[in-house]
């Protein structure tokens, strides 16, 4: 699945192609994904321009006005999704269910699975966050607010294992299984350890190593591992210079022990016994 990375990629390679575009058709062929598409969109936004490309947490946010509309066109990619430009006359393959028409060029989304999400949220960019798939959204772990005193008050109650907690959404949002084990690596951290038994000094290291290995991901365009590709067909490759995901059995690049793979909350984690603690 795409996560916060892979989206913030997407957006980047969208917001150029999109923002100050305006709209001229809608092209609905699935009518429903996760959710309903909305059939209204149709008649709502050729007309419209988009006035920026958001993102919070896995979601893109495209903010679109007209006279009489004022709004937030909400997508999300699900297991599988992808967003593409494609020229105008290019005829839409069999997973290709939603298409934005704009001058000169389509922006189509694909999704084999069916598990991604196109919504309308009416109002002023603001009200997007109330909208129900935003409004549960945990902070954003790129910001200014998500520090090390922050996170250990978010853990202080939690007895779990601390890789889970941090991909529950609901607390933060984006962090994938890849980029939590990787950012547990480069902090010295073991996936087992109970997030309320990490002392307070270091959840200071732990926020500096995921907002690392976030800002890596993207700056070399996400990870690639099954469908995602970028708006542009490319493929992101950080899973290549992955410090332990993947990688089990594998010496540890950092201490030369062993990688370790294990299973926690239905998905497999990376780590080294050695030197994370």
């Amino acid at each position: 699945m795409p996560e916060l990375p892979e989206v913030e990629v997407c957006r980047l390679g969208l917001a150029p192609e999109l923002e100050d575009g305006v709209i001229v058709g809608v092209v609905i062929r699935a009518p429903k994904l996760r959710q309903v598409i909305p059939p209204e969109l149709i008649l709502l936004l050729p007309g419209c321009r988009i006035l920026a490309v958001r993102r919070r947490g896995k979601y893109l946010l495209l903010d679109c006005r007209r006279e009489g509309v004022e709004g937030c066109l909400i997508i999300h990619l699900g297991m599988s999704g992808n967003l593409r430009f494609v020229p105008p006359d290019m005829s839409p393959g069999k997973h290709d269910h939603f298409d934005l028409v704009l001058a000169g060029k389509v922006l189509r989304f694909a999704d084999p699975r069916r598990f991604g999400v196109v919504v309308w949220q009416p109002g002023p960019p603001e009200g997007a966050e109330s909208h129900p798939l935003l409004a549960t959204q945990g902070i954003e772990p790129l910001s200014g607010e998500f520090t090390g005193d922050w996170l250990h008050a978010a853990c202080a109650r939690r007895s779990g294992p601390i890789k889970p907690v941090l991909m529950d959404s609901h607390m933060v949002v984006g962090i994938g299984n890849i980029y939590a084990s990787e950012s547990l690596y480069r902090a010295g951290i073991s996936p087992l350890r109970a997030a309320n038994r990490i002392g307070g000094g270091r959840f200071d290291g732990l926020v500096a190593s995921i907002r690392e290995t976030l800002s890596d991901a993207i700056a070399a365009g996400g990870s690639s591992i099954r469908d995602y590709v970028h708006s542009d067909g490319g493929a992101g490759c950080f899973q290549i210079q992955a410090g332990v995901y993947d990688r089990a059995g594998e010496p540890c690049l950092r201490c030369g022990g062993v990688v370790r793979q294990i299973r926690q909350a239905g998905r497999s984690s990376f780590y080294c016994p050695a030197c994370q603690h």
